[in-house]
C-alpha cells in the first residue's frame, strides 16, 4: 500500500476556499516566532490581528495569506488550552490556515462524507469544525475544517456524502471562531483516533515527530507552491 503522501503527492489539486480566487493572489504569511512585526499584543487582539492582516494583504495586492504547516508560534499563550501547569507547551501549528474574510465559502478538500461535527467553543479553540472521512486507493484519512460559522454545522448529519470541491461551509468571524481574525484552519489527518468533531491543530515540541507522521503536509493536496 502506498503512503499517504505519496497519494496526495500525485492526486489532483484541491481548492478548500472561494474556488474563484486565482492562486496567484495568495501570498505566504509567517507567523512565526521569528516575525518580529507581529508582537505578542497585536496577535493576542482578534480586532488588532484583523486589522494586521487586512493590511498585509492590501500591501501585497492579495486577497488570500496561506501558510503555517511546522510553525511555531506565540499567538497561542494567551489561551490555557496550549500551556498550563498540567501539560506541556503546544506552540507547532501541524495544519495550513487560510487568512480571508469572514463567510468566505469552504469547499470539500476530496470526495468524502461528514465523519463528525461540533462547536468547540473557548478562547483559542476551533470553534464550529467538521472533520470529513476520505477514501483513497484503500487508504482511509480525514480532513479538518476549523473556524468556521455556526451556520456551518446546522443542518448537516454525521455521513453526508460531498464531491470534491463543494461548497459546504463558511468561513466564521472572531465572535465564534476562537477570538481569532477569520481564517480557515485545514488540516489532513491520517488517523483520528476517537477524536469527535475536534483534533489537535497545535502540538508540542516532544509530540511533533507523532503530528508530522500523522498530519502530512496539506500543501502535498493543495499544491498551492
Amino acid at each position: 500500500m502506498k503512503p499517504l503522501a505519496s497519494i496526495l503527492k500525485n492526486f489532483p489539486p484541491s481548492k478548500v476556499i472561494d474556488p474563484t480566487i486565482d492562486y496567484s493572489k495568495y501570498i505566504t504569511l509567517d507567523l512565526s516566532v521569528k516575525n518580529q512585526n507581529l508582537t505578542a499584543s497585536k496577535s493576542g487582539n482578534s480586532a488588532d490581528f484583523e486589522e494586521y492582516i487586512i493590511d498585509y494583504l492590501k500591501k501585497n495586492n492579495a486577497e488570500v495569506a496561506f501558510g503555517g504547516y511546522i510553525e511555531r508560534r506565540t499567538l497561542y499563550q494567551r489561551s490555557s488550552i496550549f500551556k498550563s501547569d498540567l501539560i506541556s507547551e503546544r506552540n507547532i501549528h501541524i495544519g495550513v490556515d487560510f487568512w480571508i474574510k469572514a463567510e468566505t465559502p469552504v469547499l470539500a478538500a476530496l470526495d468524502g462524507k461528514i465523519h463528525s461535527f461540533k462547536n468547540n467553543i473557548g478562547l483559542g479553540d476551533y470553534g464550529p469544525t467538521i472533520i470529513l472521512e476520505h477514501q483513497i486507493e484503500n487508504e482511509k484519512f480525514y480532513t479538518l475544517y476549523g473556524h468556521l460559522s455556526l451556520e456551518s454545522i446546522e443542518g448537516i448529519s454525521v455521513g453526508d456524502f460531498l464531491k470534491k470541491g463543494e461548497y459546504f461551509a463558511k468561513i466564521g468571524n472572531s465572535k465564534v471562531n476562537g477570538d481569532y481574525a477569520p481564517h480557515l484552519h485545514f488540516q489532513i489527518i491520517k488517523d483520528v483516533g476517537d477524536y469527535w468533531g475536534d483534533y489537535p491543530g497545535v502540538c508540542s515540541t516532544k509530540d511533533l515527530n507523532f503530528y508530522i507522521e500523522n498530519c502530512p503536509d496539506p500543501n502535498l493536496l493543495l499544491k498551492i507552491t
